[in-house]
């Protein structure tokens, strides 16, 4: 694994994803890094910028890159090798930069860009005029609630299309709103409050609140998968190319199990099934999967 190129790697990597998921239309991708924390060698360890389809649940690629400092770096080169057309494009703080925005656009994509104090005063002016536009009841709240484990999160979102009076209007291509979300946790007696912003292309309050919640499926549906089911962060692989080659063996291997016709069944016994069952295997590598009530040579307590 750590003679291949990892470029080689990624564009086999790709054409087999464009294969699978031909058009990205009217789909939500999610930008975001993660580093794989075993492969850490004389205090530096392996970072990988991951694209993820949130609604189709696909790895779509990744790009190694020397750390997190360098993400910058990566997203333009990874948007390129993406056909974009008619997909919501997300990223956190670290990609809410003009060039990136401009990528996506000449890509004819929408984006979703979280804004923090870089750049200080686009945040600034972004903050003063939500708030303000807020206080003055001109703009109000599209609010969810959600109750789980104990707790319950009120999250408010709210998209101002306003923003001819915005300086650096002309230099973001494409933006046509701005936005806020509050999100309140309250865990028995205590609560939090939080507040981000965004540049946005769209102009839907609605599309714009799902889009924003489902950007961190990317932590829960595939990082969080990877180190739990897969054990990625404890993966030691530290020579040559072998952490990002496998990392993308392992992408694989979450896409081939996602796609399974008994997707019903945890993503754990799926694993299991491959493991124990040769036709099950075979055809989630090559064809369509099987159903579990096919495979009766699994023993019982799997079943």
């Amino acid at each position: 694994m750590g003679r291949i190129k990892p470029r080689a790697f990624e564009e086999a990597f790709l054409a087999w994803v464009q294969a699978g998921l031909p058009s990205l239309a009217g789909e939500h991708v999610a930008l975001d890094g993660k580093t794989l924390r075993g492969s850490r060698n004389n205090g530096e360890a392996v970072h990988l910028m991951n694209a993820f389809a949130t609604q189709a649940h696909w790895v779509l690629a990744q790009q190694a890159v020397s750390e997190k400092s360098n993400e910058i770096t990566a997203i333009p080169s990874l948007l390129e090798a993406l056909e974009l057309e008619g997909a919501i494009v997300t990223i956190d703080a670290m990609g809410c930069q003009k060039e990136i925005a401009k990528k996506i656009v000449e890509k004819k994509a929408d984006y979703v860009l979280a804004l923090k104090e870089n750049p200080p005063q686009l945040h600034e002016d972004v903050q003063l005029w939500l708030d303000t536009e807020l206080a003055q009841k001109r703009l109000t709240w599209f609010e969810t609630i959600e109750k789980e484990h104990g707790r319950i999160e009120t999250r408010r979102y709210a998209l101002s299309v306003q923003i001819d009076w915005l300086e650096q209007k002309r230099q973001w291509m494409g933006l046509q709103a701005v936005g806020v979300v509050e999100s309140v946790r309250e865990i028995g007696d205590k609560a939090t409050t939080e507040r981000r912003h965004y540049l946005c292309s769209i102009e839907d309050v609605q599309q714009f609140a799902q889009t924003v919640r489902n950007h961190w499926s990317i932590e829960n549906q595939q990082h969080w998968v990877l180190d739990v089911q897969f054990g990625e962060d404890a993966n030691r692989s530290r020579k040559d190319h072998s952490p990002e080659n496998l990392a993308l063996i392992r992408r694989t291997a979450l896409n081939l199990l996602r796609q399974a016709e008994d997707s019903k069944r945890s993503l754990r016994r799926r694993k299991l099934v491959a493991l124990l069952n040769d036709d099950y295997r075979s055809r989630a590598l090559f064809g369509s999967g099987v159903m579990w009530r096919d495979c009766p040579e699994l023993p019982r307590h799997l079943s």
